[in-house]
């Protein structure tokens, strides 16, 4: 069967539900932004509005990331571990004297590599998503805390550590890098035959597999996508923070499964969207932020998190009966 027969026979997601739904998401963070506005004097100054976006930043990146996994009815617990094991990474790499480009161009491979093994570990192997992710997450924080005994690698480039504090038109920088990343993420996911390849797996493997979708290969695709996203992030975290620590971004894997099913992703699969997962993380974010500003017990935070996850999976539960 031709690859053109197999792109009309893959389901494509509903875009007016989509649409829907991200005026949703964006309808409830404005909400939240003026709501914290008049609770607070402190959220619409400068600095804290600067603090929020370079916050969900790197959760919108892996939010996205795992959205490619989720949608293939998948999971990958491992990139809050990816995020930290890729910052000690490019901090070795800087402190041996590796050019810089050439780090951060390492760094992505790796991240490639890893997404490459639980393909590997899924297809090949035939281990459940849940498990080969469970064990590169505790694997590679022990690997990471062996190289460097424990303890941290500083990062003394200027140019590095500068970026992620530096703005650009007055926006953070890391903001630009959402939009770096989920510009072809959209176009991938949205507008490719690959992504309709993602939505055919996550629905039905054997009936995309009849169809002519090379299943294995999607698998590949998507777990390699997420774990760049994390190797990225690994980048933007080093940037930020000026040093390499394996214990950094614990569960952050969490924070990025939140944010893409606040945004609609289906843990079932075969449902998502790029703009959902965006807003998903941005609305944690708020919610963070606004619970720091009000001085509300940290706790409160995670509590509305778990609610809302509930919520949002009870009723996408309901809408998959309601199409039966």
């Amino acid at each position: 069967m031709s690859v053109d027969t197999t792109t009309e026979s893959a389901p494509a997601p509903k875009k007016g539900t989509n649409i829907l739904l991200g005026l949703t998401l964006l309808g409830l963070l404005l909400f939240l932004w003026l709501l914290l506005g008049l609770s607070t004097n402190a959220f619409w100054t400068p600095n804290n509005i600067s603090n929020l976006l370079r916050q969900g930043a790197m959760t919108a990146i892996l939010a996205v990331g795992q959205t490619f996994v989720i949608i293939t009815a998948g999971i990958d617990l491992s990139v809050g571990a990816i995020v930290g094991f890729t910052s000690v990474i490019v901090a070795w790499l800087l402190q041996a004297g590796v050019p810089l480009w050439l780090s951060i161009i390492l760094t992505l491979l790796i991240g490639v590599a890893i997404g490459a093994f639980h393909g590997f570990g899924i297809v090949r192997m035939g281990l459940p998503p849940f498990i080969i992710t469970l064990a590169t997450l505790t694997s590679l924080r022990g690997i990471g805390l062996l190289i460097t005994n424990g303890s941290t690698i500083s990062i003394s480039h200027e140019g590095f550590t500068n970026f992620s504090r530096a703005d650009f038109l007055g926006v953070p920088s890391l903001f630009w890098m959402v939009i770096l990343v989920a510009i072809p993420a959209f176009v991938f996911l949205h507008l490719s035959r690959w992504g309709r390849y993602l939505f055919a797996v996550g629905s039905n493997k054997e009936a995309a597999r009849l169809s002519g979708v090379n299943v294995d290969r999607t698998i590949y695709l998507a777990y390699i996508l997420s774990a760049t996203c994390a190797a990225f992030v690994g980048l933007l975290l080093a940037s930020r923070i000026g040093i390499g620590n394996a214990t950094q971004a614990e569960g952050w894997e969490l924070q990025a499964i939140a944010s893409s099913v606040i945004g609609g992703t289906s843990l079932f699969g075969a449902v998502g969207s790029v703009h959902g997962p965006l807003l998903g993380a941005f609305i944690l974010a708020t919610i963070n932020n606004g619970a720091n500003l009000l001085n509300l017990n940290s706790f409160w935070q995670r509590i509305i998190t778990g609610l809302l996850i509930i919520v949002i999976v009870y009723f996408d539960q309901l809408r998959r009966r309601g199409s039966r």
